[in-house]
This record gives structure tokens, sequence and C-alpha cells, in this order.
């Protein structure tokens, strides 16, 4: 079966080594094969501008990870390294070649846990303001945990996954109300309960399953791209520095990174900032 996402993307299904039906859109061809892996509770859907506009030049796909968009729903772990593994299992079933994994906040500590430990699983990596380079000792950890309970971000009320979304933008633009939309018409469709577990585990996860330690062992070309007015990297009621700051000390740990820094702009960088973000990705992947 194919769905549409926004009227113009045919969407396809991939039935991983653990049983879930994953789904995935896929435009374009190229030498490069980008694989684009989303942020929390979100869909491949998010990647949309880059899809438009790169699929002239690379090959282009974007997942939704195992209980988001249209993948399946089930009794999996939603852990960073169950989702690391559904990527690298994907790349194998596909037999994709000259693959660039682009990850979007959990997205980028799900591949960037995947490059930690498949050294050859890509041949250059993207991050866009990833998940993972902050880090937190257990108290913070566990203070970082109820203050995300407490504010119950992502509520049954769809005016919770509404304002969510809405504040990881330094400038709300408007034609982004179709992808929230539509990514409400996937929350009505599936049990409340199970998103909920969903989202509370990949929060857990994010924290337990740190990767800064080993950023070191990231052997891929990488280009960091972080909005320096990102609102939730760092989380400033723990970790009062710059969203610079954090970027820099990471990258810093990295071989063969570079870091852009996208003025004006907030965690959603490849929404709010298509045109500045898809033409970093053509001259980083050349």
């Amino acid at each position: 079966m194919i769905h549409t996402a926004h009227k113009q993307f045919a969407i396809h299904h991939a039935v991983l080594s653990n049983g879930c039906n994953m789904a995935y859109i896929d435009e374009g061809s190229g030498e490069h094969t980008l694989v684009f892996v989303h942020g929390l509770a979100t869909y491949g859907g998010s990647w949309k501008y880059q899809i438009e506009a790169l699929k002239e030049h690379y090959r282009c796909i974007a997942v939704d990870l195992p209980g988001n968009g249209y993948s399946d729903r089930g009794n999996y772990d939603y852990s960073i390294h169950f989702y690391a593994g559904c990527v690298y299992d994907f790349i194998q079933k596909l037999g994709l070649k000259n693959v660039v994994l682009v990850g979007h906040s959990m997205g980028g500590q799900v591949v960037l846990h995947l490059l930690e430990n498949v050294h050859d699983a890509a041949e250059k990596l993207i991050l866009c303001a990833p998940a993972g380079f902050e880090t937190f000792t257990p108290l913070e950890s566990t203070m970082y945990k109820s203050t995300i309970s407490t504010l119950d971000m992502f509520s049954t009320e769809e005016n919770s996954l509404r304002q969510s979304i809405r504040t990881s933008f330094f400038q709300y633009p408007k034609q982004i109300d179709e992808m929230v939309e539509e990514l409400v018409q996937i929350m009505r469709s599936h049990s409340t309960r199970s998103y909920r577990q969903m989202v509370d585990a990949c929060v857990n996860s994010m924290l337990d399953e740190p990767v800064f330690d080993n950023l070191d062992l990231v052997e891929q070309p990488t280009l960091v791209l972080f909005g320096e007015r990102d609102a939730l990297i760092p989380n400033r009621w723990i970790h009062p520095v710059t969203t610079q700051h954090i970027a820099e000390k990471a990258v810093h740990k990295m071989q063969y990174a570079k870091l852009e820094m996208i003025a004006q702009c907030g965690h959603f960088l490849q929404l709010e900032k298509p045109h500045i973000v898809n033409a970093a990705i053509r001259k980083f992947v050349g």
C-alpha cells in the first residue's frame, strides 16, 4: 500500500529483520543516497524541503522510525540503540551505496550511535541540531526527565503537540501548519497510550544512551548545523550556556567535523531555513 505525504511524495514500506513495516519516502537519483532520520515524534515529511530541492542531485530517502509517521507501532524497545539498528538494517535491506546519513535532533543521536558502533555504515554524516551533544550528570538526567513529565509536552491534547512544534522555531513559518496537521491526523489514528509510551521511552533513551564520550570514534567527514536561536539545545534550566558552546565542545571531539551556525533560526532548522540548509548540504556532499 502506498500513501501520499503532503500530496507530493509516495510512501513506500520495507519490512525489517525485526518484523517492523517501516515507511519511507524515496525520491530522486544520483551518485549519493541521502538517508534522512527525523527527530522525536515527527516523521520523514519533516525533510520535505530537502527532498524537493535535493532530489535533482541525489537519491533522497526519508524514513519514519518505528512508532512514528506511517511506520508500524508495536511492542518495540524505542531506544537509540533500537533505532540505530533499524536504520542500519534498512540500509542493508535496500542495498544502499554511497550513503550520507542526515539526522535531526534525536535522529542525530541515532545516526551518531550507529556510526560509533558500525564504522562503515555511511560515507559522510550531516547533523542538524543533534541530540547527544549536550551531556547530563545522573542528577541532571533525573531533573530533565521530571521537567519533561511536568511540562507534559506531548499530552493527549493535540494543542500540546502543535505548541511543542511551534516552540521549536525561532520564527514559525505558516506553511508548516500542513505538516503539523498531518502529524495530528497520524496521532489520532493510533492509541494515545502507545504514542506517549513511545515518546517517554525516546526521551529516557536520549538521556540514558549518551554518545558524547565516543564522538572521536566517528570516522566520517561530518557537517554539523545548528540554529543560533535553538530553544531546545541546550536545556537552559540545567545548562545556562549558548547553543554554540555546546556545539563547539562536541565538534572539537570529532575527527573530521565542521560546524556552521545559522542566524535567526531555531531547532527545526531544515524547515525554518531550508535554503541555507540545502546549500550547505550541496556544498558538503558535492
